[in-house]
């Protein structure tokens, strides 16, 4: 039962609400082009900024000391938000159960992490009673689709802004506006990589790499050793229960530790580096560099298990699944009903994903080598070949010969016709 005095501040945080619909929620990092957006966008729009902060394990500085300088570079509030856990559970662990891979190939490193921004953001805004939510992407990438799609599909109510893209904050002026206001953020005139960095994996872009012809340098890479001179074969059993990593080499782990572990023994043997030329949504091609090492070795533990686990068909069907479920996320489609009714299907798949995975990892490669479930499908009595087997090989003729059966009255309509392949 709602209170008196709960009914008063509910309608209080209403009527406050109401009053700063002119303000807006921004996403805020603690860089310079966003630090920047907090004046920038009040000088533009007349509009109060709340800077909102969520750190999804992208490292650097402490949250406390990006609350204080969004306040020092003018927003009215600032509301930071450790979401590491929630990363890796709530979006990190649906996508490992989906093994999603866009393109065959990337994790979707950044692309996970936007619908959980995204949340927060609207969150911010409802508390604090804002009508805009603005972002720092530019209009030619794929963040400021899955931004605002993802905003407007919690909140349809909301209006989405890009200072980049919609007030002219290019970098030049960002950088001009910093320093004639003194703002308490490092300037430079010259970075030769946009990086996003998080649990998940980091990504890397722009530079000399807009050259496909030019090589990635060593000092493109964070998450991972070079794997040309690696260390010593690192062997290690990662143990799942309905499809979630829950330990390693026995210790209980959550998942923020299961990926943060394989992060770092997984990175030490270079695994995990990616170099694609990758479709973006707004129709662009773009060359990406990514670095995800414990995402890949765990996709890849977890397709072995799921081998041992799912029925041949369930199988199949998961595998083709996979690939639309990757491009839902990818195209900004986390919280549509699709990916929703996908998420149901994949549960389901993940009843029986229990056991262990024995891997090795060394040289810039994971590889698996051993498995066992106690509710697995592999029978060694029906698969060995040697004595005790207990297939009855005799049943094959008839199997073979119903199976055949359309094939070889096709074949034989085809001869009478004259149509045959003419052997």
């Amino acid at each position: 039962m709602t209170t008196s005095s709960e009914q008063t501040s509910n309608q209080s945080t209403e009527q406050s609400a109401q009053q700063n619909k002119d303000r807006v929620v921004l996403a805020y990092s603690g860089g310079l082009d966003t630090s920047v957006a907090i004046g920038w966008i009040g000088e533009q729009t007349g509009k109060e900024v709340i800077a909102v902060a969520v750190d999804v394990g992208q490292g650097g500085e402490d949250l406390d000391v990006i609350r204080r300088r969004a306040l020092d570079c003018g927003a009215v509030e600032a509301w930071v938000v450790d979401a590491r856990e929630e990363f890796a559970s709530d979006y990190c662990m649906p996508a490992l159960k989906a093994n999603a891979l866009y393109q065959g190939t990337y994790p979707l490193v950044s692309a996970l992490s936007r619908p959980l921004i995204a949340k927060h953001l609207v969150q911010a805004a409802r508390r604090f009673g804002a009508g805009t939510v603005a972002h720092g992407c530019t209009g030619k990438g794929n963040d400021q689709v899955r931004f605002e799609v993802s905003i407007t599909s919690m909140a349809p109510d909301m209006t989405c802004i890009s200072p980049v893209r919609d007030l002219a904050l290019t970098r030049d002026v960002a950088i001009d506006y910093a320093e004639r206001h003194s703002l308490p953020i490092e300037t430079t005139k010259h970075n030769p990589f946009s990086i996003d960095q998080n649990v998940w994996g980091r990504a890397i872009e722009t530079g000399f790499l807009e050259d496909l012809w030019n090589a990635p340098t060593k000092d493109v890479y964070s998450y991972t050793d070079d794997p040309t001179y690696p260390p010593l074969p690192d062997e290690l059993v990662i143990t799942f229960e309905e499809g979630l990593p829950v330990a390693i080499d026995e210790r209980p782990v959550t998942p923020l530790e299961a990926i943060q572990e394989m992060n770092r023994r997984a990175g030490a043997q270079g695994v995990g580096r990616i170099d694609i030329v990758e479709d973006r949504l707004v129709g662009i091609k773009s060359r990406e560099v990514y670095e995800a090492p414990g995402a890949l070795a765990l996709i890849e533990a977890h397709r072995a298990l799921e081998a041992v686990t799912l029925e041949r068909l369930q199988l199949r069907y998961k595998r083709h699944l996979e690939s639309t479920w990757s491009d839902l996320v990818y195209e900004a489609q986390w919280y549509s009903p699709l990916k929703r009714s996908m998420d149901a299907f994949i549960a389901d798949t993940q009843r029986y994903v229990n056991g262990d995975i024995r891997m090795v990892l060394h040289g810039g490669r994971a590889t698996v080598n051993g498995r066992r479930s106690a509710t697995g499908l592999y029978d060694f009595n029906l698969a060995t070949y040697d004595s005790g087997d207990t297939f009855d090989q005799s049943s094959s003729r008839g199997f073979i010969e119903i199976y055949g059966l359309q094939s070889k009255l096709a074949a034989a309509r085809d001869v009478r016709t004259g149509h045959g392949m003419g052997f």
